[in-house]
C-alpha cells in the first residue's frame, strides 16, 4: 500500500522511497564530490592544482562493475531493485528542479548553490574569470592571481584559503561571471541566497542597492564607464537580459519527458555498465511518461490533465512564448540602437557587487573578465604609504571601490560636457535638423542615466546614516541574552568620513546631468523657435511685396481689358494709370504697415532714452569723481 504524499505506479506501489530502503546517497551538487585533496600552501599567488581520487567502487567502470563492487563489498542488486532505484533518482532530481509545484510567480526567491537545481539553472553560465586575491595589513602584502580552476581548488582547500595571523584584511576581486567560481565562493563564505539572486538576476537598468544580512554587507553598484566607438554601448552582461534570461521570480528548467529518459539511460549506462537493457527493454519499449498520468483506485482511465506531462507542456508552451516575446524584445532593441547611432557618447553600464563581512573580508564581482577596472585600487594597495595600506581597514576598500565607480561616471559627465558644448556651438551658428536628433538622443541618454546612477547617491547615504540602525534591525532582540547587545555597523568612522566626499562628487554628477538636460531641451527650443522666427520673416517678405504690388495688379487688370470702346485708354495715355495708381498705394501701404510704423518709433524712443541716460550718468559721475 503506497505511503501518504507518495507517487504510486498503476498498480498502487509506491515509488517514492523511504528511508530505510533508499540504497545509495541522496543526489546531490555534481560539482563537489567529498574527496580528499592535496593541502595547499597558504599564499593565494602560489599553489597547485588539486586532484580528485574516486574510488572503484563508487565509480566502476562499464566492463566490470560487478566485480569492483564485489571487490569493495558493495552487495549487487537485481534488476528491477536497480531499475527502482533509477527511478527514484529521477524523482528526487524532478523534485529538486521543483517541477511538481511549478515555476514562476511565487517561485521560491533565492539562490542556494548546494542545491542540484542551482547546477540546473545557473551551470551553463561559463566565463574565463581573472580573480585576484590580495591579504595586506600595514606591514605586508600578498598579491596572487589565479584562473577558475584554481580558484576553486584553493576555496576548497581549507588550509591553502586559511588566512594568516598577519592579514587584516583580504579582498577577493573576481572579474568575470561563471558558475564555478561563484559556487565556490558563494560556499566558503556562505553567502546568502537572496544576494547571489540579485547577482544572477541583475538588468542593467536594476537600481543600485544595499542589502544588510547577519554575516555580510552585499552592495550593487552600476558602473558607468566609456567605451570605444567601436564597442557597444552596454555590456553584454549588462544588456536589458539577465545571466539567465529568466523572470526574477522564475525556477530552474524543468526536465522534460526525453530528458528524463536520457538521465536515465546515462546513469544507468554509468552505474550498472552492462546492465543498461534492463532499463531499455529488450522487446518493447515504454513511451509513457515516467510518473502515473492516472489516479489508482478511481475506476477511470482518463488522463489527469493536472499532472506532470500536461504540467510540462503547460510550462513548455509558456517557455516558448516568453523565448518569442525576448526575440521579439532583442530585435526592438537592435532596430533602435542602429538608429540611434551617430553622434552619442559611448557608456558602458555593468554591475559591480561587493561583499564586505565583519571579520575584514571583500568579495568583489564584475561582469568585465579583466582587473583593468580595479588597477587604482591595486596599485593604491601595494603602496605601503597610501592611507588605504595605512588603515587596513575592509570598509575604507569598500568606499574605494565606490569612490572609484563615481569617479568613472565623472568621467562620463566631463565626456556629455564637451559633447552638449559642440552641439550648442552648432546650434548658435546654424541650426540643423541633424544637430537636433543628436540633442534628442542626448536628451534620452541623460535621463536613462540619472536614474541608474541617483539610486547611487541614496546608497552612498544609507551607508553613512543608516549603517547602525539596520546592523540593529539584524539583532533578534527576542532571543535570550540579546536584550543588552549594541548593534556595530559594517562601516568604519573613517570610511564614514570619505564617504562624504563620494556624495558631494555624486551631487555634482546629478546636478550636470539635470543642467545638461535642461540646456538639450532649450537648444531643442531655440532650434524650432528659430526655424518658425526664419518662417514668419519669409512670409512677412512676401506679404509686404503683396501689399505693395496689390494695387498695381488691380490697375494693370482694368487697363489691360480688351474693351472696343474705352475712354480711358483711347483718348488718354499711360499717365492717367499712375494719377490713379500712385494715390490709391500711397492709401493702401499706411493702413497694412501701421503696426510697423507704430514699432519703429518706439523703438526710436526707446533708443533715444537710452542714451539720454547714459549720458546723464557718466556726467553724473565725472562730476562726483573728476578724478
Amino acid at each position: 500500500m503506497p505511503r501518504e504524499n507518495s507517487f504510486s505506479d498503476s498498480d498502487g506501489r509506491s515509488l517514492t522511497p523511504d528511508l530505510e530502503d533508499e540504497t545509495g546517497p541522496a543526489p546531490a551538487s555534481p560539482t563537489y564530490a567529498a574527496s580528499p585533496t592535496s593541502r595547499l600552501p597558504s599564499s593565494p599567488s602560489k599553489h597547485t592544482e588539486r586532484t580528485r581520487v574516486t574510488s572503484a567502487a563508487s565509480r566502476p567502470s562499464a566492463a566490470g562493475s560487478r566485480p569492483a563492487a564485489a571487490s569493495a563489498g558493495v552487495p549487487t542488486m537485481p534488476p528491477i531493485h536497480r531499475f527502482r532505484h533509477t527511478v527514484r533518482k529521477v524523482m528526487a532530481m524532478h523534485r529538486s528542479t521543483n517541477v511538481i509545484t511549478g515555476r514562476g510567480v511565487g517561485a521560491e526567491p533565492g539562490v542556494d548553490p548546494r542545491r542540484a537545481s542551482a547546477d540546473a539553472q545557473f551551470g551553463g553560465i561559463k566565463q574565463d574569470c581573472v580573480i585576484e586575491v590580495a591579504d595586506y595589513s600595514a606591514v605586508r602584502s600578498s598579491f596572487g592571481r589565479m584562473t577558475n580552476r584554481e580558484f576553486v581548488n584553493f576555496m576548497n582547500d581549507p588550509a591553502a584559503s586559511e588566512r594568516e595571523s598577519w592579514v587584516k584584511v583580504r579582498w577577493i576581486n573576481i572579474g568575470g561571471m561563471s558558475w564555478d567560481v561563484i559556487k565556490a565562493v558563494s560556499i566558503k563564505y556562505d553567502l546568502h541566497p537572496l544576494a547571489l539572486e540579485d547577482v544572477f538576476h541583475t538588468r542593467s537598468q536594476t537600481r543600485s542597492k544595499s542589502d544588510y544580512y547577519t554575516r555580510h554587507l552585499f552592495l550593487r553598484i552600476l558602473c558607468h564607464e566609456l567605451s570605444d566607438s567601436d564597442e557597444p554601448a552596454v555590456s553584454t552582461f549588462a544588456q536589458g537580459s539577465t545571466l539567465t534570461d529568466l523572470p526574477r521570480s522564475d525556477s530552474p528548467t524543468p526536465f522534460t519527458d526525453d530528458d528524463a529518459e536520457m538521465e536515465m539511460r546515462e546513469m544507468g549506462k554509468g552505474e550498472f555498465g552492462d546492465d543498461e537493457k534492463t532499463l531499455r527493454g529488450t522487446t518493447t519499449r515504454r513511451k509513457g511518461p515516467l510518473l502515473p498520468t492516472t489516479r489508482p483506485g478511481a475506476g477511470s482511465t482518463r488522463r489527469n490533465t493536472t499532472g506532470p506531462r500536461s504540467r510540462l507542456t503547460e510550462l513548455a508552451t509558456l517557455r516558448d512564448n516568453a523565448a518569442d516575446a525576448n526575440k521579439n524584445r532583442r530585435i526592438e532593441e537592435a532596430a533602435l540602437k542602429a538608429l540611434k547611432s551617430g553622434e552619442r557618447v559611448n557608456v558602458k553600464v555593468s554591475p559591480m557587487f561587493i561583499f564586505l563581512f565583519r571579520n575584514g573580508t571583500v568579495i568583489s564581482m564584475h561582469s568585465t573578465p579583466n582587473l583593468e577596472l580595479t588597477q587604482p585600487i591595486t596599485r593604491r594597495l601595494r603602496q605601503r604609504d597610501t592611507g588605504l595600506r595605512t588603515s587596513a581597514d575592509a570598509s575604507l576598500l569598500v568606499q574605494s571601490l565606490i569612490d572609484l565607480l563615481v569617479d568613472k561616471a565623472l568621467e562620463v559627465i566631463d565626456a556629455y560636457h564637451v559633447k552638449i558644448k559642440k552641439f550648442e556651438r552648432e546650434i548658435l551658428l546654424k541650426p540643423k535638423i541633424t544637430t537636433v536628433r543628436n540633442l534628442h538622443i542626448l536628451s534620452g541618454d541623460l535621463i536613462l542615466h540619472k536614474r541608474t546612477l541617483e539610486p547611487i547617491r541614496t546608497v552612498i547615504y544609507g551607508l553613512r546614516r543608516y549603517d547602525v540602525d539596520r546592523a540593529q534591525a539584524l539583532i533578534d532582540t527576542t532571543a535570550e541574552g540579546n536584550e543588552n547587545i549594541k548593534a556595530v555597523g559594517f562601516m568604519s568612522h573613517k570610511s564614514k568620513i570619505y564617504l562624504a566626499d563620494v556624495f558631494d562628487h555624486m551631487e555634482y554628477i546629478l546636478s550636470s546631468l539635470e543642467m545638461f538636460a535642461g540646456i538639450g531641451e532649450n537648444l531643442i527650443n531655440y532650434t524650432f523657435n528659430m526655424a518658425s522666427y526664419e518662417m514668419n520673416e519669409v512670409m512677412r517678405r512676401l506679404t509686404l511685396a503683396t501689399i505693395i504690388f496689390l494695387p498695381l495688379t488691380l490697375l494693370t487688370g482694368y487697363f489691360g481689358m480688351n474693351f472696343t470702346s474705352m475712354w480711358s485708354v483711347t483718348n488718354h495715355s499711360d499717365v492717367v494709370f499712375w494719377i490713379i495708381a500712385l494715390p490709391v498705394m500711397a492709401i493702401v501701404l499706411p493702413i497694412f504697415v501701421v503696426p510697423d510704423i507704430k514699432r519703429m518709433i518706439h523703438y526710436v524712443q526707446k533708443r533715444m532714452l537710452t542714451k539720454k541716460a547714459v549720458k546723464v550718468r557718466f556726467l553724473l559721475s565725472f562730476w562726483l569723481h573728476p578724478g
